[in-house]
């Protein structure tokens, strides 16, 4: 009797195990159908538009050669263990320094770039990255990959910056460099880890990376007067401006920053009304050089471009006057959503003043989605689109693919999401068919669109210069 029991239990024990991978299995397969009715759903939004013909753009100014190194590994390179504390450091002079301010960005999974004060150090670390096994060099720098990568969209593109003759060499043949050449390259390291890596007692939620730079080019927006001079001739459809960044916390005279901002701004002053201005931000610290930005560069830019660090850097700095130096590496929609708003509007009713331009288009790139917003009857067009090709390109850059892998694709987007965090706030279902979606309120439209994340990092460097000027492309 026993052993029947026995018997008849050993076989129901099979039973669920083979009903369970039965289970496991279809469930698998609704989910990689799933994955495949967005990604042609976005592949067909993507395929409506394409680049115009002969599109003019410049962008400027910052050009380097990338480094790309392992972060954990380096810190084993340097004898330095992972921090007690992690912290964020204004100057970075010694490897506690680095040590601490990159265990503060790993552990939350936040991308951040900063400059190393200490030159001796940050040779030390350019001669160790470059010893690691599958060490890698490009060329960097906002402006040149956001260059590049509209060449490579179908744009004729004019780039400000300085930079070797060999690597001017390396740029895409639709890519024209104005700007002397230097006899050395400024050099960014690239210090990547990947999701649930381990820093000492620090695990990160996400793969990202964590910048380094001792720039003696890039701060002082070089090539700025030959680009100025060259824009009479080309006559951009559009300017992109990137690399601000690079004047964070660099050791200026007093009064020298200003100086090359009140440029800038003299710069675009002297566009076009009818030429619209892009202004791609990046990871900043230094609260006075925000500020100066406020003052000289974004009220004249029409088009900001952000991830989803510096959109709530931007929003804390227009409502509350401060810096927010790492958020939620996941946020929410909802969350992002009354972000934009609330900085679209502040910018928007901005007092009047000589050459002031109105914010019409705001473009935010996360890991999970990619957001939109147009002013309707603005100069922008193709959201929906462009919303699309944001979102498919996020996953080529960091596969370093120019197709899409459904087995190293997934989506962490919710389901349905609420336009806003307000109670009673209506939610939209993703809709597999059509997972762009597009509504309009109040003087504009926003799009949204999930991301199909790479499982399979192999750079995420560049991205949101990608992703942002790839989207930026189709609604010229």
């Amino acid at each position: 009797m026993a052993r029947n029991i026995l018997t008849l239990g050993g076989i129901f024990s099979i039973a669920i195990i083979i009903l369970a991978i039965i289970y496991k299995k279809r469930l698998g397969n609704e989910l990689d159908s799933r994955l495949q009715d967005v990604l042609d759903s976005l592949l067909r939004a993507e395929s409506k538009v394409s680049v115009h013909p002969r599109t003019r753009v410049a962008v400027g100014f910052s050009l380097c050669s990338d480094t790309f190194a392992d972060g954990v590994e380096l810190f084993r390179q340097l004898e330095q263990e992972g921090p007690e504390q992690k912290r964020h450091i204004d100057e970075i002079r010694t490897s506690q320094d680095l040590a601490e301010i990159f265990a503060y960005f790993f552990s939350t999974g936040a991308a951040a770039e900063r400059y190393v004060h200490g030159r001796e150090l940050f040779r030390e670390i350019v001669r160790l990255s470059q010893q690691q096994t599958g060490h890698w060099s490009v060329v960097g720098g906002n402006a040149a990959v956001i260059a590049n990568r509209l060449a490579i969209e179908g744009c004729d593109v004019l780039l400000g910056g300085r930079a070797t003759p060999s690597t001017l060499q390396q740029f895409h043949e639709r890519v024209k460099v104005v700007g002397e050449p230097v006899e050395e390259d400024d050099v960014h390291v690239i210090l990547e880890y990947k999701t649930g890596e381990k820093f000492g007692k620090y695990t990160s939620p996400r793969a990202n990376r964590f910048i380094i730079h001792s720039d003696i080019h890039n701060p002082y927006l070089s090539g700025l007067e030959e680009f100025q001079e060259e824009l009479k001739v080309f006559k951009p459809q559009v300017v992109v401006l990137g690399g601000l960044q690079m004047m964070d916390n660099f050791p200026f005279a007093a009064g020298e920053r200003e100086a090359r901002l009140e440029k800038q701004r003299t710069m675009i002053l002297g566009l076009p009304s009818s030429t619209p201005v892009h202004l791609e931000l990046a990871s900043f610290a230094e609260e006075a050089l925000l500020h100066q930005l406020l003052e000289y560069v974004i009220p004249y830019s029409d088009s900001l471009g952000m991830n989803e660090q510096e959109l709530p850097n931007l929003y804390s700095l227009l409502n509350y006057g401060n810096v927010s130096l790492a958020s939620d590496a996941y946020p929410r929609v909802a969350t992002v959503l009354d972000q934009i708003r609330s900085v679209y509007s502040i910018l928007k009713n901005i007092p009047q003043r000589e050459g002031l331009r109105r914010v019409t288009r705001l473009h935010i790139h996360t890991l999970a989605f990619q957001a939109i917003l147009t002013t309707e009857g603005s100069a922008w067009k193709n959201t929906m689109s462009a919303t699309a090709k944001a979102s498919l390109t996020a996953h080529r850059h960091v596969c370093a693919s120019s197709e899409v892998d459904m087995a190293k694709s997934r989506l962490i987007m919710d389901d349905s999401f609420s336009v806003s965090m307000e109670d009673g706030s209506r939610k939209i279902p993703l809709d597999v068919d059509k997972p762009v979606s597009c509504w309009k309120e109040d003087d504009y439209e926003i799009c949204v669109a999930p991301v199909l994340v790479c499982t399979q990092v192999h750079k995420t460097a560049g991205g949101g210069d990608n992703i942002s000027s790839a989207g930026l492309s189709v609604q010229i």
